[in-house]
């Protein structure tokens, strides 16, 4: 059961457990920063660089985990954390569903920034920009990529939308397991009607590099015309 705190003692865990700031928490970064010189010939090839050594580490954590923030009808900045699935040219993508609270806050406000971060690195990049829509034959060809668990979950889960509970959810994947059993090919499962995907059509992209001392690297780009990243 939860444990339900009064407020003199809720501001009592509080203070002992940071003592109101953070600085113990402090550490020093010994990250090998980054130069203009050793910048690769394009933003989007300075990213692919980083992201194929963060795949190389044993100690990066799903070195495709972006945060993705998108501005509510309340004008308050919503994030979360998704999967990259896509990184061209056109910028980085990932992929959810139309009933999802960033897909409506899209529809409304197609501004967005989106960040990688590699903690153990000491490297992270942002991007900022408007959110495009992925062709629907590009959805589908990576639709065929995925694990079969993961396309039976996508029509079992209403992403945003409550659930009565648990059970529900998995009783939802098992009536779509059933409809669509694992026979070990990328067509068993169709896709979704309400399957989509978006990507960032940068207007900056920010290339940081921690050091010691917080004299970290900073390299920002900023788009003056058409083009690829």
């Amino acid at each position: 059961m939860p444990v339900i705190l009064s407020r003199d003692a809720a501001a009592h865990v509080r203070q002992a457990s940071y003592s109101g700031h953070m600085s113990a928490q402090r550490v020093d970064y010994l990250g090998e920063g980054l130069d203009e010189s050793q910048l690769a010939a394009t933003p989007l090839a300075q990213v692919q660089r980083w992201l194929a050594d963060a795949t190389a580490r044993e100690d990066v954590f799903e070195p495709t985990a972006m945060a993705v923030a998108t501005v509510g009808a309340d004008l308050v900045p919503d994030v979360r954390t998704v999967l990259m699935r896509f990184l061209d040219g056109h910028g980085p993508g990932f992929v959810s569903s139309t009933t999802s609270a960033k897909a409506t806050e899209l529809a409304a406000n197609p501004g967005i920034a989106a960040s990688l971060t590699w903690v153990p690195m000491f490297r992270a990049v942002r991007f900022r920009g408007q959110a495009e829509a992925i062709p629907a034959d590009e959805l589908a060809a990576y639709w065929r990529t995925r694990p079969w668990g993961s396309r039976i979950s996508a029509w079992a889960s209403a992403q945003s939308q409550p659930v009565a509970g648990r059970a529900d959810l998995e009783a939802a994947f098992a009536r779509y397991a059933a409809q669509w059993p694992d026979r070990g090919g990328a067509d068993d499962v169709p896709v979704p009607a309400d399957w989509a995907g978006w990507r960032v059509h940068c207007r900056s992209v920010e290339l940081w590099a921690g050091r010691r001392n917080r004299l970290h690297d900073r390299l920002r780009f900023v788009r003056v015309a058409d083009g690829t990243l």
